[in-house]
């Protein structure tokens, strides 16, 4: 076949894939294998990054066998990633030193309350747009260092890298030990709380602040710019693209202007609003992160990360089994008319925009005889719908200009009853495209656009086609109150976690 299609590698928490887009922006494959979660104890979380690499060489060459195509059919590979999962590795074996830390995990919370006790707090969030917090990279590039036997020295000798999982793909894939190229994209650097936001490169300020040393770091790049060439997996294709996931969506949902926004529902949710060429400021829990390197200037968004959604439906599948398959807890809330007064609240981990409680865990409250497991089902949705409501409510504040339509994306938006509740809640309306798969179309936008596939983002603009909507239909006495309630269930989930539990 001579067709000509643009390869897209979406390496998330749970799963890695590999999709395939046509120059209309519609998906024609997709491959895909889970990876395995490790919890070694609470608070927790690391994946094997070899295994991921493993699964990237594996979904890959599925996803050509199941459209009938070759590596000849691929113009160019973009690659989309988790964000802040955490990888350091040898660079002459390729050999991880030890286990990916991942986004989730909250280990690195003494050091990050160090970070504010010596008062490096304002230095840190006026240099990189973050605050200091358990969820970006840099804690924990700290973290391994100070903790993995001869990573320190090996870092300061240069044999020793670090990277976010697209650097590391990137560099698997254009060589590994034999020359791959060791590069971030501007995205994923900028949740590392080791870049300067406004000039786009690692901040000696804060690589002493955090006691890294500078050989180990990739060189950042645009997000849409030739990285090198693939010496496996897809030979003689260009590496052309990369963002982190939910950059990703704002470029496959066509966010290209300010004040558009979109939220992405997969294992957390996250909204991210376009704010142009100017980086936002908030004083609302929001994060000023860079939205994408396109061209010449950077486009900048205000982000509103929530850390648990999908994740919550698995819990509620897999550690209560109340359910079979994440899919069935749509069936089993729409057996009861509402939520019987129950609440919860998925601080698993803490809570994230706009609150930025680490202190916080979960907890449920109104509970009585009367709750049934269809009132769990739908207190577990409801919970994600309210999280959602607070980071509008914060983007709006901030902006000063009110959100008047949400695009959404992700394997939560084919639940019709929570897309519904989100809308109620918003009282806006709700609107989903017709490729659902924004994240990796963002990642194939972006390495498109670099070898020429499409020429710019108004052609991309065109492939956008709604696909289903929900409108708000809640009366408004009943959202006022509904609520007030999360917010007094919010409440109840502060200060479980009273110390730091170590460094």
């Amino acid at each position: 076949m001579t067709e000509r299609v643009v390869a897209a590698i979406d390496q998330g928490t749970t799963s890695t894939r590999c999709l395939l887009f046509n120059r209309s922006g519609r998906m024609i494959a997709v491959a895909q294998r889970e990876h395995r979660q490790y919890y070694p104890r609470p608070g927790l979380v690391e994946h094997d990054a070899a295994e991921i690499w493993r699964n990237v060489t594996r979904v890959v060459p599925a996803a050509l066998r199941n459209a009938g195509l070759t590596p000849d059919n691929i113009v160019g590979l973009g690659i989309a990633n988790q964000r802040e999962t955490t990888v350091i590795w040898n660079r002459h074996t390729g050999v991880p030193l030890a286990p990916a830390i991942t986004w989730q995990d909250t280990r690195t919370d003494g050091i990050v309350a160090r970070l504010a006790d010596d008062g490096h707090a304002a230095l840190i969030k006026d240099i990189c747009g973050l605050p200091p917090a358990t969820y970006f990279a840099g804690p924990r590039l700290r973290w391994l260092l100070d903790h993995v036997p001869g990573a320190r020295d090996g870092a300061e000798a240069g044999d020793v890298l670090f990277g976010t999982m697209e650097s590391w793909l990137i560099w698997r894939l254009t060589g590994g030990p034999d020359g791959g190229r060791h590069v971030s994209d501007v995205t994923n650097a900028s949740r590392t709380m080791l870049m300067d936001v406004r000039t786009l490169e690692w901040s000696e300020k804060l690589l002493e602040v955090l006691a890294v040393p500078r050989r180990m770091l990739p060189e950042i790049r645009p997000n849409a710019e030739v990285y090198g060439t693939c010496t496996a997996v897809l030979p003689g294709v260009p590496v052309a693209g990369a963002l982190g996931d939910q950059q990703a969506a704002l470029v496959g949902q066509a966010c290209f202007s300010p004040g558009e926004i979109k939220c992405t529902y997969g294992t957390g949710a996250f909204l991210l609003m376009n704010t142009g060429t100017r980086l936002a400021e908030s004083t609302h829990g929001l994060i000023p992160t860079v939205g994408y390197v396109l061209g010449d200037k950077p486009v900048y968004a205000l982000e509103g990360a929530i850390a648990m959604t999908g994740s919550l439906v698995q819990w509620f599948r897999d550690s209560l089994g109340m359910i079979a398959t994440a899919a069935q807890i749509e069936t089993l809330a729409s057996s009861v008319p509402d939520n019987g007064g129950c609440y919860i609240v998925p601080a698993f981990s803490g809570l994230y925009s706009p609150r930025w409680h680490p202190d916080a865990r979960g907890v449920m409250v109104g509970l009585t005889s009367f709750i049934n497991r269809g009132h769990l089902a739908r207190a577990v949705l409801e919970a994600t719908g309210w999280q959602t409501r607070e980071v509008i409510d914060a983007m709006n504040a901030d902006s000063g200009v009110p959100v008047t339509r949400l695009k959404v994306d992700g394997g939560m938006t084919a639940n019709h009853l929570l897309m519904q509740f989100v809308a109620d809640v918003l009282d806006v309306p709700v609107e989903r495209p017709l490729v659902s798969e924004a994240v990796s179309l963002g990642a194939a936008y972006a390495a498109g656009l670099a070898v020429g596939h499409w020429s710019d983002l108004e052609v991309l603009r065109a492939n956008w086609h709604r696909a289903a909507a929900w409108e708000p239909a809640m009366d408004a006495a009943l959202r006022r109150r509904e609520h007030e309630n999360w917010g007094r269930a919010v409440n109840r989930s502060y200060g479980w976690v009273q110390t730091p539990a170590g460094d």
